[in-house]
């Protein structure tokens, strides 16, 4: 597929996140004005809500934008997906008729407030990528168990917090929590010295589940796509995820992209999953392709310098779909809602500088990592803002999700309540 020109000449651009072929969902506001639905399109925003007030945007079951969070669209149903994207489309296409009406709802992006663009109802993080199990194995095991026996049969995961999902630039403050070094005799309650990122990609549920689901009706049932970084506390985590997995080291923030890119945006880069090393049980099994070729990128920039690229991957590497992740979620007969987000789990790649945490790519710490700016990383420093990028890439044109970016702030000050008595 090649670009679709529109008469929002910034939507032209090879270099846009944003061209008519996206139209990724997002909630912005104006100043101090309550947030409103609106659609990315070159270095503009469309009023969403605003153009169903005026009529030029008419939904079934309507109106669906009025209530600044995406989930009434999503509630609405595949049939209503298909018909905003083409409405939107003959709104904004070069040569459009009604564009003298459109224009006055166009806002530039860089006035504007972005926030959450759905209201998560709840949140599930998996461990589906191969070349990060292999690597976390090989570092706390060896490589020759790396793989938890389960992890080639079936889509690992862990019920996480919906409360702690922020939207991009939402500042991320360093965690409290128990540590406990090896030679120990016991924990101790300080801040992480060990707070990592995680590149992971969102999947978003927008239909509920009725019973156990296939995979291809798993596929139906996803509305779009975020970035997402699963911050953890890898030393909190040490300590605590015996016996039954992360908890407190993955409860500080989430954060995802401000800009929902539906399936329908990312149809022309499917891409198939890896071969299986173990057949995998019927009900897993693909109907066709279900990855995505999309490119990754995670930077860090200390405070007031410049930013350094870390690492570059791509969502191929993962060896099961968001799908699959959904369909296994089903299997015991555990309800999704609409608003469910699961997070893919890291994404890295065979190379060093293809991996997806500084976990991976420090190996626990023992190989800092030296950035542009002549400072070296193992984990990371308050005042060092993570972004991570991706795109597909058409003939032309790219398919965006705008940056998923977080600064890390120092930890609280601790409450004399729970200050360890002279």
């Amino acid at each position: 597929m090649t670009l679709k020109t529109s008469w929002v000449a910034s939507a032209n651009s090879a270099t846009t996140d944003f061209p008519l072929n996206n139209l990724p969902y997002g909630v912005f506001s104006i100043n101090a004005s309550a947030p409103r639905c609106g659609v990315a399109i070159g270095d503009m925003i469309l009023d969403a809500a605003a153009c169903e007030a005026a009529g030029l945007i008419t939904l079934e079951g309507g109106p669906l934008l009025q209530s600044g969070v995406w989930n009434p669209v999503m509630e609405a149903g595949a049939s209503v997906w298909t018909a905003l994207r083409a409405r939107l489309t003959e709104l904004l296409v070069d040569g459009a008729s009604e564009q003298s009406a459109v224009e006055p709802h166009l806002v530039p992006m860089k006035d504007a407030t972005l926030h959450l663009p759905f209201a998560v109802t709840e949140y599930t993080d998996f461990y589906a990528a191969k070349n990060h199990a292999f690597n976390v194995g090989s570092m706390f095991r060896d490589p020759e168990n790396a793989l938890p026996p389960n992890w080639l049969s079936i889509p690992i995961g862990y019920n996480g917090r919906a409360s702690s999902v922020v939207v991009s630039g939402t500042p991320v403050t360093r965690p409290w929590g128990q540590l406990k070094a090896p030679d120990a005799a016991l924990p101790r309650f300080a801040p992480s010295e060990r707070f990592d990122l995680e590149l992971e990609f969102g999947a978003i549920v927008g239909q509920p589940s009725k019973g156990m689901v296939s995979v291809a009706e798993a596929d139906d049932m996803i509305f779009g796509y975020v970035l997402l970084n699963d911050w953890s506390a890898r030393d909190i985590q040490a300590w605590e995820y015996q016996p039954l997995g992360p908890f407190q080291s993955k409860a500080t923030a989430t954060t995802i992209s401000p800009w929902i890119v539906t399936k329908a945006a990312l149809e022309p880069f499917r891409t198939s999953t890896p071969e299986r090393e173990r057949p995998l049980l019927p009900y897993l099994k693909e109907p066709g392709p279900m990855l995505y070729d999309i490119d990754f990128e995670v930077s860090i920039a200390p405070e007031g310098k410049a930013e350094t690229v870390l690492s570059r991957t791509n969502y191929d590497q993962m060896y099961y779909s968001a799908a699959q992740q959904l369909c296994h979620h089903t299997s015991s007969g555990c309800v999704m809602r609409v608003g469910d987000l699961l997070g893919s789990g890291t994404i890295s790649g065979t190379a060093k500088d293809s991996r997806g945490s500084l976990l991976e790519m420090s190996w626990g710490g023992k190989e800092p990592i030296t950035l542009d700016t002549g400072e070296q990383r193992s984990f990371l420093a308050d005042g060092d803002t993570l972004t991570l990028r991706g795109a597909a890439q058409g003939e032309g044109y790219r398919i965006g999700f705008g940056d998923c970016t977080g600064q890390i702030q120092p930890a609280i000050d601790l409450p004399a309540w729970a200050q360890e008595e002279n």
